[in-house]
Parts: C-alpha cells; structure tokens; sequence
C-alpha cells in the first residue's frame, strides 16, 4: 500500500465559487483489487448524501463493500473490473456519480430512463413551425392565442444579457410565458441563473448549499444561503409556466427551485429528474477518472431536491393528444395562461 496526494478536479462550474483541493489519502496497487478499495474509500470519504439515501432506500456503505469486495480477484479483465466498479456505484442512485474508463462510462440514468418522458420531439416542431427564433441555444416563438414560448433544452450554453434582453422584448406583447425545460439535462448554474434572474425584482431566499468538510459521513460546513438576485436587465412581469419532466437534472433542476420561489410562476409536468449534489472528480491507480457528488444543496426549506421537485401541477402527457399532434403540457400551460 502507497500513499500520495490525489486530487479532486472539479468542472468547468465556476459560478459555485469553489477551487480543485488535493487531499493525503491512501492509495491502492494498480490491480483490481487496489481500485476497488481506492473507488470505495474516496467515495466512503468525499460522497455528501449517505445519510439522506440511509433514510430514503436504506443505502448502507459499509454493506455496500462487503458486498463487492469478494467479487475483485487479479484475474479480472479491465472490462470485467469496469462491470464490477460501475455497479457498485450504481448502489448510490445518483446521476451525478461516473466512472471514466478509455472504453467506457459507467453511469445510472435511472432517474430518466425508469420513467416516461412526457415529451416528443415530432409533436414540437408543429409548434415550433419552420420560422421560430433563437438566441442562445435556446428555440422561442409567439403562439397563435399571443402566448410566449421559449424552448429551454440546455444550460450548457453562456446566456449573454443581450440575448435575454432580445428575448424578452420581443415577448413583450404577449399575455404569459411557457418555458419548456423538460429533457434539459442541466450545464452551467450561471446560465440558470441568468434567465431565472429575469423573473424576480428583488433578492429572494431559494435554497441553501455546503460544503465537506472531513472525510465523516457527516462532516459538512454550515448552510450557506443562495440569493438570487434580480437581473439588471429586461425582466419579465406577467405569468410564467415553466414544463418540467425526469429529464430536467442537475442545473435544470437547480433553475425549477429557484423559479419554484416566485410567486407568479407556475410548474407544470412531472417531477423532476433531481441531482442536487455539486461534483467534483478524482482518478483511481489506473488512471480512470470517478465523478461523484460532493457539495449537498437543499430548497429554501431546507428539504434535498437530489431526488427531484414536484410539480404544482402533475400533468402527463396523453396519447390521445400525442397521437393527435397535440402536447398535453403545453395546452394544459396555455388554458392556465389565459385565465
């Protein structure tokens, strides 16, 4: 047995204010035995929601490794190791937790792939038709009742306030706002922010975030408050729907709870996918990368949205509708938008 620094990377995610960190831990042999042990002891160490998946599913890590330990020998092929590392991971329900290997990315999709989507790409473009906008990445037009809709699918994208500034004067005419987030994997908090900004005059509560402090279960800093502050720019101030399914995860997730908090905006779908924990990544003895959540977040009551938010309305929609060229959602948006 070794021991070294290893280090913890974390993404390109400026906006949560946090630097790489390094820590003096044990590191295993280079065989499959040695990265097991490594896998389970970074996680063991760094992961931020034993306690709320103990409470939730009865996730045990302790059981968890004399569950997995007896299956490692030297051998396993690396594809077969792989197999091993990345159902073990699996145990953790959580999105935000891979593992890299040069063939492979071990993953759980559950959250999304365990239930329907609520959505469909063919009925969208009816709506779309051919001459809609975009800005940003992002698809908007002006539907035939002079209701906005802004089609949202990623937080991967830099949302320039021009941009923002353009949208929202051309929706100036309109009665109310559809944001269709639903199959919005996530990307840049920062993006989130941006646009959630646009729909607030002054600083509101959302949620709270923290930090690992040790290599305990429970060695956290205290709740930091999130603000969001309202935008400099053009802001929105009639009604707003925003459509969610499983598919919205991560900084999409992050946008639902801040609009959530605003008292004209309203969601409509299905919960959302979740992943409320801030990643960082560390590599195993033979070089694979492992990303896993780090850094909980909580809403503005203090409740885990890693499983998800509920909508204030659950609406599903219909095959009926679907087979029909119609989009349950965004009708059920419209029919709130014009009362």
């Amino acid at each position: 047995m070794k021991r070294k620094l290893l280090y913890f990377f974390l993404p390109l995610m400026a906006a949560w204010g946090l630097l790489g960190a390094c820590v003096d831990v044990e590191q295993y042999d280079n065989n499959p035995r040695g990265n097991f042990e490594a896998l389970w002891r970074i996680i063991d160490e760094h992961y931020c929601f034993f306690d709320y998946k103990q409470q939730e599913y009865g996730l045990d890590w302790h059981a968890v490794y004399n569950k997995y330990a007896p299956q490692f020998d030297d051998q396993m092929t690396e594809e077969q190791t792989f197999e091993v590392l990345t159902n073990m991971l699996g145990e953790l329900k959580d999105g935000h937790v891979n593992l890299y290997a040069p063939f492979d990315v071990g993953r759980d999709w559950s959250w999304k792939e365990d239930y329907p989507t609520h959505f469909s790409e063919n009925v969208l473009k009816l709506y779309l038709g051919k001459d809609y906008k975009i800005a940003a990445g992002m698809k908007y037009r002006i539907l035939n009742d002079n209701v906005a809709y802004l089609r949202c699918a990623t937080f991967v994208n830099d949302f320039g306030a021009g941009n923002l500034d353009r949208i929202l004067l051309y929706f100036a005419p309109c009665n109310g706002l559809i944001i269709d987030l639903r199959e919005n994997g996530g990307g840049m908090v920062t993006s989130a922010e941006a646009l959630a900004a646009r729909f607030t005059n002054e600083e509101v509560l959302v949620g709270y975030m923290q930090h690992k402090t040790g290599r305990g279960h429970n060695d956290f800093s205290p709740r930091r408050q999130q603000i969001l502050k309202p935008s400099k720019g053009l802001r929105w101030q009639k009604r707003v729907v925003v459509l969610t399914n499983r598919g919205v995860y991560s900084a999409a997730n992050e946008f639902v709870k801040y609009m959530k908090c605003l008292p004209q905006v309203t969601i409509v779908g299905d919960r959302t996918g979740g992943g409320a924990g801030l990643p960082f990544s560390s590599e195993l003895p033979n070089g694979w990368i492992v990303r896993f959540s780090a850094c909980p977040m909580y809403d503005r009551d203090g409740k885990d949205t890693e499983f998800g938010i509920a909508p204030t309305h659950q609406v599903g929609m219909k095959p009926t509708d679907q087979a029909r060229g119609r989009d349950t959602l965004i009708e059920y948006a419209r029919k709130l938008l014009a009362k």
